[in-house]
């Protein structure tokens, strides 16, 4: 089992939760944060004030997944996550011990396995064909 950490551009949310929903990924905890990499830092004015933004907003994934599911999941974000350009983000892999589902005691695999896994993939699967109609 790995938990997988992604900072990417809020705009491109859409399209990753949409990607991961196709690879059969369905449970994620989705933070916004703000921070600082490769990005320049942006000069703004307000008012009479000029105003220098450091940090940049952006939206932490995190995602746990058992291991067949881990390169799935790497795939979708990398794929629909890319722009090309400064401020893309990251993607952190780290290993994990348990995982307990709290509803039912489940634990491990068991517990990471959504009930409605299959219905989401349809779902997902079902509105990219009718995008492409």
């Amino acid at each position: 089992m790995k938990l997988i950490t992604a900072i990417i551009r809020p705009e491109r949310l859409p399209e990753v939760k949409a990607a991961l929903f196709r690879a059969g990924v369905t449970g994620m905890t989705l933070t916004r944060v703000s921070g600082h990499g490769g990005e320049r830092e942006i000069i703004q004015q307000y008012r009479a004030d000029t105003i220098v933004l450091e940090f940049h907003e952006k939206v932490k994934i995190e995602i746990a997944v058992s291991e067949p599911f881990v390169e799935r999941a790497l795939q979708a974000i990398l794929s629909a996550a890319h722009t090309g350009q400064v401020g893309d983000g990251k993607i952190f892999i780290q290993p994990l011990e348990q995982v307990i589902r709290i509803r039912t005691g489940e634990r491990d695999y068991a517990a990471l396995t959504p009930v409605t896994a299959h219905e989401v993939q349809r779902a997902a699967r079902a509105a990219v064909a009718g995008r492409e109609l």
